[in-house]
């Protein structure tokens, strides 16, 4: 575990540590290389991306929020409507906005060319087809770009042999960056000296029952493209940060006011309503932990929750609906439910006054129902916790939240080991904090708590119990108050 110095922006982060405890809902994304083949989802309408979006004032940190005074930009026809846009760079988002949804348009009409060798019975389909559209700067042009990438997804790992891929565009060279799969598969492109920036991609899910059997001609036949743009740093602007972090809050308020109205009793507080449970911040979080990779987030920080609230800001409904791991945990929230009868399921059945969607598919893409489930699952957690915790947790409900987060990130095993530890530690549960400012000098180990001791408010490492959980806890403190009305 490499110590990591907090001599970091800890007011603008705004940490909270400590405990809370939840069953497992879920799965994070420690490895987005290797993806298993995606459920196909109806697609949201067009207008989701053209939409104008209410905006507050850019995110300060992380991002280059100052292009060039004035942008031209010229569009070739390529069968759409040519447009002339001037602005400025406080609009450069919508700039990004436009060339988003005029490339998702172009896709549409592209086919993509299904490859097959062999004969008989013995004929195969030989890979998966991805087209990209890439935008030129320079010419003000559009291309398209055809990449066919190995079926079934490789084990590809960051950092580790590079996954084969076959490119078909003339004059255009192909780096693959990061992912395999429909939420997370990205390449850059260049041609000549000049880099491409992508606006758009169409990936194909296949039928796993006709994979199953063999069919290939029938999988490519009934194949369903999804034009569906994953991050890049094309698309990554302020506005965007501040979008997604004003849209995730709309709707887990939203998702409170609606058990609010539907009376939903907590069954973790007697004669306390499920509303009153867990603040909208803390179910915010969940939505951007479970998409920033543990990897990422050690190597940026605050910039890997940025570029994962800039997908938010940018694609609202449709962030991350295509988003499933190696637990075949999916949507924005990262539910489970193995062979139907998981814990979504679960959810569903014992709180039946939220009116979940009992589809699982469609429940846990759908980030409103998504988030009304994870407040449900928070509350079943808490229910099964010591009293200690549950009692500590209603008078600090952000802090002690680290412990239902530790629950939805492993089960409820989780929540005991982080009370052992802190018994080790000599922490009480009530003498947790928010993260405080530490001294210039200072450098501690990380993941961490604070405590509050004779010394003032100070950061205490988390002992080995669990790698992946203590790094959850971690990214949690380091975003709430990122995510709160003070941000």
């Amino acid at each position: 575990m490499a110590a990591v110095s907090l001599q970091r922006p800890l007011a603008a982060l705004g940490l909270l540590c400590v405990a809370f405890a939840l069953l497992t809902g879920c799965a994070t994304t420690d490895d987005l290389g290797d993806q298993p083949e995606p459920s196909y989802i109806a697609e949201t309408a067009d207008e989701l991306l053209a939409a104008p979006i209410a905006v507050a004032t850019p995110v300060d940190g992380g991002i280059d929020s100052e292009p060039e005074e004035t942008v031209r930009i010229d569009r070739p026809k390529n069968g759409l409507t040519e447009v002339v846009v001037e602005t400025k760079a406080d609009d450069r988002h919508e700039v990004i906005r436009d060339l988003v949804v005029e490339a998702r348009q172009l896709l549409r009409e592209v086919e993509l060319p299904y490859v097959f060798t062999g004969k008989g019975r013995r004929e195969t389909l030989r890979g998966r087809p991805v087209a990209f559209a890439l935008w030129s700067e320079t010419s003000q042009s559009w291309s398209i770009a055809h990449v066919e990438i190995p079926r079934p997804p490789v084990r590809w790992r960051p950092g580790g042999r590079p996954m084969p891929f076959v490119l078909r565009a003339p004059g255009i060279t192909a780096q693959h960056v990061k992912g395999t799969g429909a939420e997370r598969l990205m390449f850059s492109f260049s041609k000549g000296d000049e880099p491409l920036k992508v606006y758009g991609r169409k990936f194909p899910v296949f039928d796993s029952a006709l994979i199953a059997k063999r069919r290939w001609r029938a999988v490519a036949e009934t194949a369903k493209p999804i034009v569906y743009l994953p991050f890049t740093a094309d698309t990554l602007d302020p506005r965007f940060v501040t979008d997604g972090r004003d849209y995730l809050r709309a709707t887990a308020k939203r998702a409170i006011e609606e058990l609010r109205r539907a009376a939903v009793p907590s069954i973790a507080f007697p004669g306390q309503l499920l509303a009153d449970v867990v603040p909208a911040e803390v179910i915010m979080t969940l939505a951007v932990i479970e998409q920033t990779d543990d990897t990422d987030f050690r190597r940026k920080n605050l910039q890997a929750f940025e570029e994962v609230l800039s997908q938010y800001g940018l694609k609202r409904e449709e962030a991350y609906r295509f988003s499933i791991s190696r637990a075949k945990a999916i949507g924005p929230m990262q539910f489970t439910n193995r062979r139907g009868n998981g814990t979504y399921a679960l959810v569903v059945r014992r709180c039946p006054g939220a009116r979940l969607d009992p589809d699982f598919e469609r429940g846990a893409t759908n980030l409103l129902n998504a988030m009304k489930a994870a407040i449900c699952l928070f509350d079943i957690e808490l229910k099964q916790m010591p009293a200690p915790i549950r009692d500590a947790y209603w008078g600090n409900k952000t802090v002690l939240g680290i412990f239902p987060v530790a629950a939805y990130n492993g089960g409820p095993r989780n929540v005991t080991r982080l009370r052992r530890v802190l018994d080790r530690m000599g922490v009480e549960i009530t003498a947790l904090r928010a993260p405080g400012a530490v001294g210039q000098s200072m450098t501690v180990p990380c993941p961490c708590v604070w405590r509050e001791g004779p010394d003032g408010i100070v950061p205490v490492t988390i002992p080995s119990y669990n790698n992946e959980n203590r790094w959850y806890i971690e990214k949690y403190q380091n975003i709430i108050d990122l995510l709160g009305e003070r941000s």
